[in-house]
């Protein structure tokens, strides 16, 4: 099916029977794309934003049912957890999807498009509550091939709010019976790639987010005499245009730093220059030692500015996501898992980390593992020339979730059944895994 609901016509295209090791586990996912699909749907025409996602969460515990999985509902968020125990030893995998919408006026003009005014998914967390449930599905199905256990992570407030510490906090990581999971993996949806296409990197993934308002003080009065007052308005885009080359000429070009001013906020009314002017926005960094530049820089430069045109800046920084980190263990064993389930010609390389932020972050800080991109661009598009994530016209292929579908299966079966046979691989998935856990 298109981004539309159109069926599409090449829905087993013949490079996958040439290049799949598994072809089985891929076909077994088209089996369930139908209800993935209609999963995707419900929950795109009903989008919640933040921690608290009622209707979403329900969809997610009526798609679940029956599974025989262990529920645990969130406390401080509407999360799910669910477990798989297949009840012979083993490790333990948790699979990742974010659920919640954007703030956003949706136009893509589908006929399954948001009921709600403002409130939209167009960063994909649809296609990822809808591909997990999938892997749910088909795992469960597939019991007897794994040992040990698969964590089902389904996250409210992962574009605001950071949803995944309350439900690490929670104990996410410690099952009931005191099992620690070993390894965690997650896959981004994007329209900007080749449908059906996984893209991996090991290290570092995404950026630290991190926030910036800035208020800058004056003194308010009439218009006609700005001489008599100080105006904030033009000194707020001095500090913009002043924070841009801050930039550039403190920050190393081989550490990339982008800083993004995304809001200004004054006045109220034609003739009344505001007592203050209000900045808001983010900077996305790779290495702690350019996080602390851009922090100090902004903090400078905008007291500065301020300071010199005889007003005051009030700045907060607050922290945001810290970097995605992959292990390059797990890294190579998703890179397996994909090739042999999707294809060698569709995995690739990422040749840099995105500036994008996420909060699996928190989780790969305590447990290794990784974060892929999963290609979805719509048919007949050419890839990069459409509308992305956080575009109130994003599209996606929805052949591509049960790509998403078997991939999540084919890295949960590599993991549980022991990276594969041979000592190279119990290495690659195993040993290093538990190696690379914080031991406090």
């Amino acid at each position: 099916m298109d981004g539309n609901g159109s069926a599409r016509q090449d829905s087993q295209d013949p490079q996958d029977s040439q290049d799949s090791q598994d072809s089985g586990l891929l076909t077994e996912a088209r089996k369930l794309l139908p209800d993935v699909v209609a999963l995707r749907r419900r929950i795109h025409r009903n989008p919640e934003v933040g921690a608290h996602l009622p209707r979403t969460q329900q969809a997610v515990l009526e798609a679940i049912d029956g599974l025989g999985l262990t529920v645990t509902l969130g406390r401080q968020l509407s999360s799910v957890v669910a477990v798989l125990d297949t009840g012979r030893p083993g490790r333990t995998l948790l699979l990742r999807a974010d659920m919640d919408a954007l703030p956003q006026q949706e136009n893509t003009g589908l006929d399954f498009a948001s009921q709600v005014p403002g409130v939209m998914h167009a960063c994909g967390h649809d296609a990822h509550t809808a591909m997990l449930v999938g892997a749910a599905r088909l795992l469960s199905a597939r019991r007897d091939r794994l040992a040990g256990r698969a964590v089902f992570m389904f996250q409210p407030a992962e574009e605001t709010g950071g949803g995944a510490l309350p439900m690490i906090e929670e104990g996410l990581l410690t099952l009931a019976d005191g099992t620690a999971v070993d390894a965690a993996f997650a896959l981004h949806i994007n329209a900007r790639n080749e449908t059906c296409t996984v893209h991996v990197r090991p290290g570092t993934q995404y950026a630290a987010a991190d926030l910036v308002r800035i208020t800058v003080r004056g003194r308010s009065g009439h218009a006609a005499g700005p001489h008599r007052v100080l105006d904030p308005v033009p000194v707020a885009c001095e500090i913009v245009q002043a924070l841009q080359t801050m930039i550039t000429r403190t920050v190393g070009i081989f550490e990339p730093a982008v800083l993004t001013i995304t809001t200004i906020r004054a006045g109220s009314a034609f003739n009344i220059i505001p007592e203050t002017a209000e900045l808001s926005g983010t900077y996305r960094t790779l290495s702690e030692a350019s996080r602390r530049t851009v922090r100090e820089g902004i903090a400078r430069v905008a007291g500065g500015v301020a300071a010199a045109h005889g007003m005051t800046a009030d700045i907060e920084l607050p922290e945001g996501y810290p970097t995605v980190q992959n292990d390059p263990a797990f890294t190579a064993l998703v890179r397996r898992a994909a090739a042999a389930a999707l294809g060698p010609s569709r995995v690739h390389e990422l040749p840099h980390p995105t500036m994008g932020g996420e909060d699996f972050s928190y989780v790969l800080q305590r447990v290794p593992g990784a974060m892929v991109f999963l290609g979805a661009c719509p048919p007949g598009s050419v890839p990069g020339t459409v509308p992305d994530n956080h575009s109130d016209r994003v599209l996606y292929d929805e052949e591509a979730l049960a790509a998403g579908v078997a991939l999540h299966c084919a890295v949960a079966e590599d993991f549980l059944r022991g990276g594969g046979s041979g000592s190279e691989r119990e290495s690659e998935g195993g040993e290093s895994a538990n190696a690379a856990r914080p031991s406090g």
